[in-house]
């Protein structure tokens, strides 16, 4: 598998802000807090994925793209994060990240590729940002953590016009194991909200951190 993205897979992430792609069975799952979830179920796994449609109103689209990138700023504002950071493994750059879940259910861990580009439509300013597991990277799995294998997430931020930045997530993830469905709804429904809420904390206190830095 490649691991780079193709110019099409970052066109269909910043097009969804102008126009929703939701046919072929996506339901809308829930709206709170100005945010949009619609969700498509996926046969031969039984889970869904996810697409989120909202608006960040009091940070910049660049510094929410920056703040999302910056892996060692992340653990200082994310909670669920227990390792997170990029390395070198025999000779192919990926990202290691291990997410804490409430016992008694074992941890989750990540390695995956990303790529970020500041695109510029037609005069217009959009940021998006894919990623997606990599399974043929050289990291051993840890004792007692589930390695998700089957994980893609796409995320486009452009200028809501104000001071704002309206915001498209997409995003799959397999975490293996027998995890409840009330823990599965409680993330989408709970659990997204709750980390744009958190990111926007975290773009506004960016500026301190990086001075402290």
């Amino acid at each position: 598998m490649s691991l780079r993205f193709t110019d099409e897979e970052f066109q269909g992430a910043w097009r969804e802000l102008d126009e929703p792609q939701l046919d072929g069975g996506w339901e809308l799952f829930t709206e709170t807090m100005g945010v949009k979830i619609y969700r498509l179920f996926d046969k031969e796994t039984g889970l869904y994925e996810y697409k989120v449609f909202g608006v960040l109103t009091t940070c910049t689209a660049e510094l929410c793209a920056d703040v999302y990138m910056d892996l060692a700023y992340r653990k200082h504002w994310d909670g669920y994060v227990k390792e997170l950071y990029e390395k070198d493994f025999d000779g192919q750059k990926a990202i290691y990240w291990e997410v804490k879940y409430p016992f008694p259910l074992s941890n989750r861990d990540y390695v995956y590729v990303r790529e970020r580009r500041d695109l510029d439509v037609d005069g217009r300013k959009i940021w998006v940002i894919l990623a997606r597991s990599s399974p043929e990277t050289a990291c051993a799995e840890k004792s007692g953590v589930l390695r998700v294998k089957d994980y893609k997430q796409s995320v486009a931020l452009e200028s809501d016009g104000g001071c704002g930045t309206k915001v498209f997530l997409n995003y799959f993830d397999n975490p293996g194991g027998m995890i409840p469905t009330w823990l599965v709804n409680w993330a989408a429904k709970s659990g997204v909200p709750g980390f744009l809420t958190d990111m926007q904390k975290a773009c506004s206190n960016y500026s301190n951190y990086c001075q402290k830095k």
